[in-house]
């Protein structure tokens, strides 16, 4: 084998334990093992950061390998190249004999060569009668082929993580872009929120971002970016859900005028059989009388409907003030576990959800009473949406019926909000949410 012994360098080039160690492994080279030759240096290119080599240097190294005279890197072939420093500097673009030197330095020190010097440090081959080189001094590809798997394994780490790379760039491009253009909409719609401050944590968020940023760095940032993104798709669904709610109870108020001037919650036997009939029908009359003071609101001078900001009739004005109500399909998706008990285990509309939330009461031990109270001063849809919330937090809460209580007062005295509790469990059951937490 041409690598069956420690050589050390010609003249006053010092040994190191680093060539050392290069011709330890360059001596465990698997038997029959073969690679491409330009298809290994194809994959140190890739890996050349990681190998801690320069372009010039691969440029000499591409040279190097011009002299070797198959395609396939075979130890049966031998693994020495022997060309004088003026072929070599030819093959590698006219570089200079003292660049030549200099980066030649540089492949040995990362172990992707060895010299085997001659006694007088010229390279040479001996032949035998038959040809054939017998031994041969100048640079040995022995640690190529050696550390072909691995240099292949960095390479095609190297590849993946740039495909990350740029696909992760690629979805901050598009977050950015949306965040900053839903803000723009939510300025010039008017949408209720608190949108200076979102824009300042934007602001942060991007701040974090810097030229020589991570594949770590830039999945923070991204993740950041997009729980952003998420909140402000909530709150804009907030309001173009709460619009279409308006429209769709302006009609249904009409519907039951016409036809049945009784509660919603006739169609609700369940809970009228827990709060009596009389309660029911108390909270429909309190419900439909806030719904003629709102249609009184939102006429303007000349006695028409339809100026001004318009609210909906399950928002009901309790004794301390408005109470905001959300969307059915955000409530579901904060309180999932609710669901399960509306009628067939689903929940398709507020009449279900309302049902579910007489369920859980009784399940929970809060008394009719309580939930009566909670009805009368939130609107029953908000109960039904404060219920579901008490169930998801349930392993939080002791007293279910205590807790009712006291968020019925606060509401009385206008200190109570569902909002922030509701999108509290909205953001720990999204997919990002669990993450975090």
């Amino acid at each position: 084998m041409d690598n069956a012994y420690v050589t050390t360098p010609f003249g006053r080039r010092p040994m190191s334990l680093g060539m050392l160690a290069s011709q330890q492994l360059a001596e465990e080279i698997e038997p029959g093992i073969t690679r491409s030759k330009w298809k290994l240096f194809r994959a140190i290119c890739e890996a050349r950061p990681a190998l801690g080599v320069t372009d010039r240097a691969l440029t000499v190294l591409d040279a190097l390998l011009t002299f070797y005279p198959a395609d396939e890197i075979s130890e049966n072939r031998g693994l020495i190249v022997f060309p004088s420093n003026a072929q070599l500097s030819i093959r590698a673009r006219g570089m200079t004999a003292a660049t030549l030197r200099r980066h030649l330095a540089v492949l040995v020190d990362a172990g992707l060569i060895l010299r085997k010097d001659s006694a007088n440090g010229k390279r040479y081959a001996r032949r035998d009668r038959a040809g054939e080189v017998e031994e041969a001094f100048g640079f040995s590809l022995a640690p190529l082929l050696a550390r072909a798997t691995e240099i292949e394994m960095i390479a095609a780490q190297v590849v993946a993580d740039r495909e990350l790379l740029r696909a992760i760039k690629e979805r901050l491009t598009i977050c950015r872009r949306d965040i900053a253009k839903l803000i723009t909409v939510a300025l010039e719609e008017g949408v209720d929120g608190d949108w200076g401050k979102i824009s300042g944590i934007f602001r942060d968020i991007l701040g974090r971002l810097h030229r020589a940023a991570t594949i770590d760095d830039l999945s923070s940032v991204l993740d950041d970016l997009t729980m952003l993104r998420e909140e402000i798709v909530n709150l804009l669904n907030i309001k173009t859900n709460s619009n279409k709610m308006i429209a769709k109870e302006s009609q249904t108020e009409r519907h039951i005028q016409n036809s049945n001037p009784e509660s919603i919650y006739d169609f609700e036997p369940a809970l009228e059989k827990e709060q009596g009939a009389k309660s029911a029908k108390e909270i429909g009359r309190r419900s439909e009388a806030m719904a003629g003071e709102d249609r009184t609101l939102q006429s303007d001078g000349d006695g028409r409907e339809g100026k001004g900001p318009t609210k909906s009739a399950s928002t009901p004005s309790g004794e301390g003030g408005q109470l905001k109500s959300f969307p059915l399909g955000l409530v579901l998706q904060a309180c999932p576990e609710i669901s399960a008990y509306g009628p067939g285990g689903q929940v398709g509309n507020w009449r279900d959800l309302m049902t579910a939330a007489v369920v859980v009461r009784s399940m929970l031990g809060v008394s009719p009473s309580a939930y009566k109270d909670a009805c009368m001063a939130m609107g029953p849809e908000n109960a039904a949406t404060v219920m579901a919330c008490i169930l998801e937090r349930g392993g939080h809460i002791n007293s279910a019926g205590g807790y009712l209580r006291d968020l019925t007062r606060r509401a009385e005295n206008g200190e109570f909000a569902i909002g922030p509790m509701l999108m509290s469990l909205y953001r720990s059951s999204s997919p990002a949410g669990r993450k975090a937490g």
